[in-house]
């Protein structure tokens, strides 16, 4: 099992996680994973092509907003949500009643049936 490298929660910098959150693809993202859970890439549908998607991904992790593991070839990732919450109480919640409001996003999971609904 292999972590990419994610920034100290103590580190996590307003302006860099605003960026991140500047894009409403990678606010999408959030979204999905603002359950909890971890999921792979491969569970993520999004309007963009793999290699978009994968550039998404890495501006979040980069920014300290999710975390990446790899297991063998497989990538799976989760929201920080504490620690988001332990350096910028209310932004994470904020966001997502914001982007609920708006239905912002376009992002959903394979498991989804309602999804191309939407």
């Amino acid at each position: 099992m292999r972590y990419a490298h994610h920034p100290a929660t103590e580190d996590l910098s307003l302006p860099e996680v605003m960026a991140a959150l500047s894009d409403p693809l990678r606010i999408g993202l959030v979204r999905v994973l603002a359950d909890g859970a971890e999921r792979g890439w491969g569970e993520l549908r999004a309007p963009v092509a793999k290699s978009t998607l994968s550039h998404h991904l890495r501006v979040l992790r980069d920014a300290g907003v999710t975390r990446t593991r790899q297991e063998g070839t497989r990538c799976f990732v989760t929201l920080r949500r504490r620690d988001l919450d332990e350096r910028f109480p209310g932004l994470v919640g904020a966001l997502l009643g914001a982007a609920e409001a708006e239905d912002v996003g376009g992002v959903h999971l394979a498991s989804d049936p309602g999804a191309a609904r939407r």
